[in-house]
């Protein structure tokens, strides 16, 4: 268990736009962490996601930082598109792009917190030659590109072969967030293994009634805190 509290990531792909203004309201009552934006372009993975207006309107409407996952094929040609905000997080694609190190160094620029998205078939073995780029890696618990997919089941024993790799090459200090599937349960496996990010959707804080989500942050942060 790390010493230091987990943090939720809320994942607005699963927000009801219809009550977007009490939501965040709620998060911001709640100290969320993050607002995870799921940028995707129909390419990369099958499926249109959050665009650029949205991000604009959500930063006139809180101040809390985005979680920007960039879903996109050649990340480092849109960056700037985003007006990224130095406590944002960034998320690209180790395989969006054949110039990864060059696009990471981009995403540093702003001064945010720049994470390094792996697919669940993804090798792990791939990130050893820019892990001094980055300040975290973003691991995809599903096949990205859509809501309420189940937990490739496999995932949870790469999540703990991760923290290993990680530790044995003196880079602990890494954030590893998890993204896909993640439930109240799984959370609490995941936390227990190095966890440090959750993005939380329709499985957990998105998961019931609009009246218990306050009732589900609670749950979710009692998990990995």
């Amino acid at each position: 268990m790390k010493e230091f509290a987990g943090k939720i990531s809320a994942s607005m792909m699963c927000a009801n736009l219809a009550n977007l203004k009490e939501t965040i309201e709620v998060f911001e009552k709640k100290k969320i962490d993050y607002l995870h934006i799921d940028v995707m372009d129909g390419e990369f993975v099958p499926n249109l996601g959050l665009g650029i207006d949205y991000i604009r309107g959500l930063r006139e409407m809180t101040s809390i930082p985005l979680d920007l996952h960039l879903m996109i094929n050649r990340p480092e040609d849109k960056l700037e598109w985003l007006e990224i905000h130095p406590g944002d997080m960034v998320s690209v694609h180790i395989e969006s792009t054949i110039h990864v190190q060059r696009t990471l160094e981009r995403v540093k620029h702003y001064g945010c917190k720049t994470m390094l998205a792996i697919n669940p078939a993804t090798p792990i073995y791939s990130l050893e030659e820019v892990l001094e780029y980055i300040d975290g890696i973003n691991m995809l618990m599903v096949n990205p590109g859509f809501a309420g997919q189940k937990l490739v089941q496999s995932c949870i024993k790469k999540a703990e072969r991760l923290e290993d790799f990680l530790n044995k090459r003196g880079y602990s200090h890494l954030l590893m967030e998890v993204d896909g599937n993640i439930s109240i349960d799984n959370a609490k496996i995941l936390r227990g293994i190095g966890a440090d990010v959750f993005v939380a959707g329709s499985s957990s804080i998105f998961g019931g009634e609009r009246d218990q989500l306050e009732d589900r942050i609670d749950q979710l942060y009692a998990m990995i805190r």
